[in-house]
């Protein structure tokens, strides 16, 4: 029997089997997902002070869990595809339950830097949820937009939930306490993938790549390592600058381990494809804002202005309803983007999605002073945020070949989280090394900071808008980007961050 047969039958049977059951545990799996991403925002100050540590240097441990996922996504999205998708939900669900106990538990920020770095192998969640679900409905566009949506729903709840619940029980808890209750959750969800969900049958077959993991490991982790040593000697030595220059250096070879692989860690033909590669720059970009702006904007909201003549002064409670709201923004630009998608072209709504979220964040310049304004900003860069979250990973989904549908939807993931982390390390140093002295010495960073962070961001999510705008896919297997009006072929489901 060829293995073209093969794959076709197992398609059918995934087709013909009931999804309803594996959807439902998934949206638990879902449900704890946006817990972790929306109960620490509210209280990142009290961590700060928890810790004994700046508002500016909360941005390094952010750093350390985006590039922990952003190198094991790849690894595990292949063995997905290789070893089966729930398996590795399984593990990463395990790994990501160990951590937020040690979150809660770390007697020293050394091991609660450790601890918070490996709680990022949640983020691998979501692609391995996408795949089986793609592998159990056949590839069918209409299932898998169905149950995606339903899996978006439980994120999005997760989110409001957690933030909501971390703001009320901050002045009821105990810090220990206090950081256990994700570490709960997640621990639930753990039960749910082993009970609720079967495994699908491999598709692919082959190894791990283990030398192409080596390589990127290296080359992202010199670069990190020289951002953290400008942090701390400045730009005026030539010691950071060598090591970025270092790691971007290691990408040469990498390159040619894997164009030169049968079966690459990240198969660099499929994702330099016309219609793959401009969606997978778009979301290193985007991830910029929406992985690495939410540090900033919590101690902003935080910060006292009769202290530092900025900020919000706002309470947990406050900025949980901050974070609500904006929450629900990106659920209702998810939806927009199928809507207008269908009447405009999909990349079109696209486009127009990358600069909301620009212009939202370049309103912070001028209009910061109040809540009112804050809110308009984040709800118009919510706006955008929400309809690119929908289609990137969907529209990797829908270019990939049977076999590495695990990789591709991953991929998305890494090259966003890679721009978060770059992202916080660079917010990091702007708002350790701009303003005042006595802003330094307050623990709190300076409005010229906070002032480059949106900066930053505006352009970035602009940079992404005019990628989408001008790149013309010469056909392959991704054509959803296209401006033919009413007919969106990506799946344009609102899959969460």
């Amino acid at each position: 029997m060829s293995d073209s047969t093969v794959v076709t039958d197992a398609a059918r049977a995934m087709a013909r089997s009931p999804i309803t059951k594996v959807v439902g545990f998934l949206i638990c799996v879902e449900l704890a997902s946006g817990v972790l991403q929306g109960y620490y925002t509210p209280i990142f100050t009290d961590i700060a002070r928890h810790l004994s540590i700046k508002d500016a240097d909360v941005n390094w441990f952010e750093a350390a869990q985006l590039i922990v996922s952003a190198l094991v996504v790849p690894l595990l999205a292949r063995l997905g595809d290789l070893i089966g998708h729930r398996k590795v939900l399984l593990l990463s669900t395990v790994v990501t339950a160990a951590a937020s106990w040690g979150v809660a538990f770390a007697p020293s920020f050394g091991l609660f830097l450790v601890a918070w770095a490996l709680q990022g192998f949640y983020v691998v969640w979501l692609p391995m949820e996408v795949a089986i679900i793609h592998r159990r409905t056949g590839g069918s566009e209409s299932r898998v937009r169905g149950a995606a949506g339903l899996l978006v729903a439980g994120l999005e709840i997760g989110v409001i939930v957690g933030a909501l619940a971390s703001g009320a029980l901050a002045e009821s808890l105990g810090m220990t306490a206090l950081l256990a209750v994700p570490a709960v959750v997640v621990t639930l969800a753990l039960v749910a993938i082993w009970f609720g969900v079967e495994e699908s049958p491999v598709l692919a077959h082959g190894r791990v790549d283990w030398q192409g993991f080596t390589l990127i490991t290296l080359a992202l982790g010199l670069v990190m390592a020289g951002l953290v040593v400008l942090r701390i000697v400045g730009p005026a030595s030539a010691w950071p600058w060598l090591l970025v220059l270092a790691g971007v250096a290691t990408l040469v070879p990498f390159a040619r381990v894997e164009l030169a692989h049968p079966e690459p860690l990240v198969d660099l033909r499929v994702l330099g494809a016309p219609g793959q590669w401009p969606v997978q720059a778009t979301a290193f970009l985007f991830g910029v804002s929406v992985l690495g702006a939410q540090i900033p904007l919590s101690t902003f909201a935080r910060t006292d202005p009769e202290v530092t003549g900025y900020g919000l002064g706002a309470s947990a409670g406050r900025v949980s309803i901050i974070i609500g709201g904006y929450v629900l923004s990106l659920a209702v630009g998810a939806l927009l983007l199928h809507v207008v998608g269908r009447r405009i072209g999909t990349r079109a709504a696209m486009v127009g999605a990358a600069v909301l979220v620009g212009v939202g964040y370049l309103l912070f310049l001028p209009f910061h002073d109040t809540l009112a304004q804050t809110m308009t900003n984040m709800v118009i860069a919510g706006l955008g945020s929400g309809a690119l979250v929908a289609g990137l990973p969907t529209a990797a989904a829908a270019a990939a070949p049977p076999t590495h549908t695990g990789l591709t939807t991953g991929m998305t993931n890494t090259t966003k989280t890679i721009g978060g982390a770059f992202a916080s390390s660079v917010f990091a140093i702007a708002l350790a090394s701009t303003g005042s002295v006595d802003a330094e010495a307050t623990a709190h960073a300076s409005l010229t900071g906070y002032l480059t962070v949106w900066a930053i961001c505006g352009v970035t999510a602009l940079v992404a808008a005019v990628f989408l705008a001008v790149v013309r896919p010469r056909g392959g297997p991704l054509t959803g980007l296209s401006e033919t009006p009413g007919l969106p072929e990506i799946p344009m489901p609102p899959v969460g961050a």
